[in-house]
């Protein structure tokens, strides 16, 4: 091997993270990967507590639907929603949602 090339990436190689996220942005698949991270995520973000109340949780329309099973949970989530989401912004970026609704 010659001793110039020996250690060297060529500088238009890209990491495998990187390829992916280029992909996402060219196929416009990143809203709907970050839609999939918030509801595999749901459990460590909100709390065992909450997580087993909840029956359904879905995207639509940008809009986050959470189905609960519990009457007075549900009414705690939608007085906290304003929290709940400036959480979701915290940890997931802004724009990944633009409501909740909690049913």
């Amino acid at each position: 091997m010659d001793e110039n090339k020996k250690g060297k990436r060529k500088s238009n190689l890209s990491t495998v993270g990187e390829a992916l996220n280029e992909m996402m942005r060219a196929y416009q698949l990143k809203p709907r990967f970050d839609e999939m991270q918030l509801i595999a995520k749901w459990e460590d973000f909100m709390g065992k507590m909450i997580a087993n109340k909840t029956e359904k949780i879905f995207v639509k329309n940008d809009v986050l639907i959470v189905e609960i099973n519990s009457a007075p949970l549900k009414h705690e989530l939608n007085m906290s929603k304003t929290k709940v989401m400036q959480r979701i912004e915290e940890e997931f970026g802004a724009g990944i949602v633009k409501d909740i609704i909690f049913i």
